[in-house]
């Protein structure tokens, strides 16, 4: 048991350095959006599970193109492990990491359910607080001509 202590304090430090690279800073010195317009949460890192990349490439092309995303990052290779239907579960997945402005989460949730294989996709969003601010502006700038019109069809 004590060879798993550092990969389990790696794992700690998981979620924190998705975000950081999701808002451009690293991990260990948070960029601050000082003196900028910015307001913390306004963009978000939404992560969406798939069962390959060919089906995380078409997602992940097509929020792109409509514009409910500014980028999205696909990592491959990572081992799920989940109960479903009452039965332990092992897959291989590849990670989609979508930024996008937080307004835009439920029209990018509706539109992956749309799309996605999996009869339950995971869509899950975590607000953005601090980063890169030309980054997260960006992000907004790229989004914005979806967050002002009232509503998104897949």
């Amino acid at each position: 048991m004590p060879a798993l202590l550092p990969v389990a304090s790696r794992l700690l430090l998981l979620p924190r350095a998705l975000l950081s690279m999701a808002s451009g800073s690293s991990p260990s010195q948070p960029a601050q959006a000082s003196g900028s317009s910015y307001v913390p949460g306004s963009v978000s890192a939404a992560f969406v599970s798939c069962p390959n990349e060919k089906v995380a490439k078409e997602i992940a092309r097509a929020v792109v193109e409509k514009r409910l995303a500014a980028c999205v990052n696909l990592i491959p290779q990572i081992t799920s492990i989940y109960e479903w239907k009452g039965k332990i579960e092992e897959d291989s997945e590849v990670l989609m990491m979508i930024k996008t402005q937080s307004s835009l989460v439920p029209a990018l949730t509706e539109f992956v359910r749309s799309v996605h294989p999996y009869e339950v996709a995971e869509v899950i969003a975590l607000p953005v607080e601090q980063g890169n601010s030309p980054y997260l502006h960006w992000v907004r700038q790229v989004t914005e001509s979806v967050s002002d019109s009232s509503t998104v069809l897949p």
